[in-house]
C-alpha cells in the first residue's frame, strides 16, 4: 500500500476524533462556559449539520483544484477551526469552530478517499478506503479515549490543541508526499460530476448508507444505559467494553476490505446478514452480561465489515466523476448517524427501555439489506443486452 494512504489514514484519525470527542468532554465544557450539558450535546449536531450540508457545497466548489491543493486547503481550515474552539470565550463562538471543521472534515474525506482510490489499481480499492476507515475507528479506539483523558488532565481546551498538532503532522505529510499531479489530463468538471448522480443505483447506494449509518450509530449512542441498566454491569466496566467494540470494529474493517475488493456487493449481503442476526440477539440477550459484552464485540466486527464496501460501491457507480459522490456518500453517513439516534431516542422516551435502540437498528438495516438486493437486480438489468429490433416484413 503507497504511503500516502497511510498519511490520508493518519489525517482522517485527527479528523476522525475531533467528531466524537465532545462525548468525553460535555461536562468540563459546560462547567467552563457556563451552559447546560444538553447544550454542549447540540455540538455534536452541529458538527453532523456541517458534514452533511457544507461537505458537498466545499467540495463541489473546489473541484477545479488540484486535489492535493484541495486537501492542504482542507487541512489548514480544519487547523484554523480548531484553534478557535481551543481559544473560544463563549458557546457561540464554539459552536461556529465545530462548524468549521465539520466542513472541513466533510471536504477532506471527499478528496482523500479518491486521492487513495487512484493511488493503488482497481482490484485494491476496498482495502485503500479501509486505511481511511481504519483511522476513524482508531480515532473511536483510542483518540477519543485519549481526548478524553487530556481534557480531564489539562482541560477541555488542550484537547483541541492536541488534535489540531496531529492535523499539523498530518499537514507536513500531505505537503511531502501526495502527488503533485492532482490536476491530472482534465480537471474534475461540476457538470461531470452532477452528471453522475443521474444514475439511480447509485441514489440506491447512498440510501444504503443513510440506513446503515442510522442502524450502527442509533443502537451504538445507548450502549452506555444497555451496559449499566440492562446487562447491569457497573459504570466502570463502560470503557473496557467499549474499547471492545472498537477492537471489534478495527477487526471487521479489515477483514471486510479484503473481502469486499472481490465483491462490494456479496461483502453487503453477508455482513448486513450478520450484523442483523447480532443485533437481534443482542436486544433478545442484553439482560445476560456475558452475552452482552460478546455480541457488543460482534456487532463492531460484523457492522465495520461493511464500511468499506459501502464507500468502495459508490465508487464503482461514480467512477469517472466520483469527487463529489464520495463527498455526498459522507454526508449520507452523517445523516444516518443524526437520525438513528434521534429515533432510538425517541424509542426510549416512548417507554420501550433501552433495548429498543438496538431493534431500531435490525429495522433499518433489514430496509438496508433490501437495498443491497435491489441494487443486484439493477445491475444484473444494466448488464442485460438491449433486445435486438424486429425486422420488418
Amino acid at each position: 500500500m503507497p504511503v500516502v494512504v497511510y498519511v490520508l489514514g493518519l489525517s482522517i484519525f485527527g479528523l476522525g476524533t475531533t467528531e466524537f470527542m465532545i462525548a468525553g468532554l460535555l461536562p468540563l465544557i459546560a462547567d467552563d462556559l457556563d451552559v447546560s450539558v444538553p447544550a454542549v450535546g447540540g455540538l455534536i449536531s452541529a458538527f453532523a449539520i456541517g458534514m452533511v450540508i457544507g461537505a458537498p457545497a466545499l467540495t463541489a466548489a473546489s473541484l477545479r483544484l488540484p486535489r492535493k491543493t484541495t486537501l492542504i486547503g482542507a487541512l489548514v481550515l480544519f487547523i484554523a477551526g480548531q484553534a478557535l474552539g481551543a481559544l473560544a470565550p463563549n458557546y457561540g463562538v464554539l459552536l461556529v469552530a465545530r462548524v468549521v471543521t465539520a466542513v472541513a472534515t466533510g471536504a477532506f474525506w471527499g478528496v482523500a478517499s479518491v486521492t487513495a482510490v487512484r493511488a493503488v489499481p482497481p482490484e485494491r480499492t476496498a482495502r485503500a478506503l479501509a486505511v481511511l476507515l481504519g483511522g476513524l475507528t482508531i480515532a473511536n479506539v483510542l483518540g477519543v479515549p485519549a481526548g478524553t483523558w487530556i481534557g480531564q488532565s489539562l482541560g477541555w481546551r488542550a484537547t483541541f490543541w492536541a488534535v489540531a498538532i496531529v492535523a499539523a503532522i498530518s499537514l507536513v505529510g500531505v505537503v511531502a508526499l501526495v502527488p503533485a499531479g492532482g490536476r491530472t489530463e482534465q480537471p474534475p468538471r461540476l457538470r461531470d460530476e452532477l452528471r453522475t448522480f443521474r444514475n439511480g443505483r447509485l441514489w440506491v447506494a447512498l440510501a444504503t448508507t443513510v440506513l446503515y449509518g442510522g442502524a450502527i450509530f442509533g443502537a451504538f449512542s445507548y450502549a452506555a444505559p444497555l451496559i449499566t441498566d440492562v446487562a447491569d454491569l457497573p459504570e466502570s466496566a463502560v470503557p473496557a467494553i467499549l474499547l471492545l467494540f472498537g477492537v471489534g470494529a478495527f477487526l471487521g474493517n479489515v477483514i471486510g476490505a479484503r473481502v469486499a475488493d472481490r465483491g462490494m456487493l456479496t461483502n453487503l449481503h453477508v455482513s448486513f446478514g450478520a450484523l442483523v442476526v447480532v443485533m437481534a440477539a443482542l436486544g433478545t440477550f442484553a439482560g445476560s452480561a456475558v452475552a452482552a459484552v460478546v455480541l457488543l464485540f460482534a456487532m463492531g466486527v460484523t457492522g465495520y465489515s461493511a464500511a468499506a464496501a459501502l464507500n468502495g460501491r459508490v465508487f464503482q457507480l461514480s467512477a469517472k466523476a466520483p469527487t463529489l459522490a464520495s463527498a455526498v456518500n459522507t454526508s449520507a453517513f452523517n445523516v444516518g448517524n443524526t437520525i438513528g439516534p434521534w429515533i432510538g431516542g425517541a424509542a426510549i422516551s416512548a417507554g420501550f427501555g433501552y433495548r429498543a435502540p438496538v431493534w431500531v437498528g435490525v429495522a433499518l438495516l433489514l430496509g438496508a439489506l433490501a437495498l443491497t438486493f435491489a441494487s443486484r437486480a439493477l445491475d444484473a438489468r444494466e448488464a442485460a443486452p438491449a433486445p435486438e429490433p424486429a425486422l420488418a416484413v
